[in-house]
């Protein structure tokens, strides 16, 4: 059987074809009955040549195209004109069928999205949507340091208010006090100096009792170690009143992995929030609580 095949030439890796007739039986780079066109898809000239006379000639003896040939042979509008030929269409028929072919072949080609363009367009839409998710994110977090902010502002300016208000009104009052108390203070003062005489014996009665406190003195020792020992414990519920009240969104995923997995199950109310996202934080917290 007569086959219209490919023969490779060229180089490795920048091959050219050869379309040749040729036996089947006979090997790839065999011997040929003639050389009816090239096709050269690789390289920068991506061009395909046609003997079309010849082969028409092999096509009505009874050559078999192979697969590759057909679609080279369709691609080009071959096949369709032997068609044409065939349903008897006159010169002027064929020529004009075939320009509106391939006329509808090349706007089909230019709407038409390979592979890569939609890849392409797909990582695009993805970097936009990453893109807007961080520029709200900022904007939101603007926005609420902003308000923390005036808010903060807001409460130094009404406690500057209220101090100066203070100050106002305690000056006004000195300001509005009467000569019947200023008299009054004026006595006060001079009975205070008439009792000093009387811090004497007052001096006397503390030297009494220093003497007899030695005595004494040991049991605020035993408070002193007593209070020692207590701090401690105070200390450490403080540090755990303070890690209980921790939540997983204050700390790295590695670390709220380790305290997870260091801490009871009991303790750990409270502390993986809704608003946990990270996976092998969630991964962590669902292992804790099926163990």
């Amino acid at each position: 059987m007569i086959k219209i095949r490919l023969q490779r030439k060229g180089r490795i890796r920048r091959p050219i074809y050869h379309i040749v007739v040729a036996d089947s039986r006979s090997p790839r780079d065999g011997r040929i009955i003639e050389q009816v066109g090239r096709y050269d898809g690789v390289t920068e000239k991506k061009e395909t040549i046609l003997n079309e006379d010849r082969i028409m000639y092999w096509l009505e003896t009874g050559a078999q195209p192979t697969d590759s040939v057909r679609k080279i042979l369709r691609r080009e509008g071959l096949l369709y004109k032997r068609h044409l030929i065939m349903w008897g269409k006159s010169e002027e028929e064929i020529e004009a069928a075939l320009a509106e072919w391939k006329a509808y072949r090349e706007s089909k080609a230019d709407t038409e999205v390979t592979r890569k363009e939609q890849v392409q367009a797909s990582l695009a839409a993805e970097e936009k949507a990453m893109k807007e998710q961080v520029v709200k994110k900022a904007e939101k977090a603007a926005a609420e340091l902003a308000a923390e902010e005036a808010v903060a502002e807001t409460e130094e300016e009404s406690a500057e208010a209220e101090a100066t208000t203070e100050e106002t009104t305690d000056e006004v009052a000195e300001e509005e006090a009467t000569p019947e108390e200023a008299a009054e203070a004026v006595e006060e003062h001079v009975a205070e100096a008439t009792e000093e005489p009387a811090t004497e014996e007052v001096v006397e009665e503390e030297s009494a009792e220093a003497e007899e406190a030695p005595a004494e003195e040991e049991a605020p020792e035993e408070e002193e170690v007593a209070e020692a020992t207590e701090e401690p414990a105070e200390e450490a519920k403080a540090e755990t009143e303070e890690t209980s009240a921790q939540t997983s969104g204050d700390m790295t995923a590695k670390e709220a992995i380790e305290h997870i997995n260091n801490t009871d199950l009991a303790d750990l109310a409270g502390f993986v929030t809704d608003a946990e996202d990270r996976k092998t934080v969630l991964a962590a917290w669902e292992s804790k609580q099926a163990d």
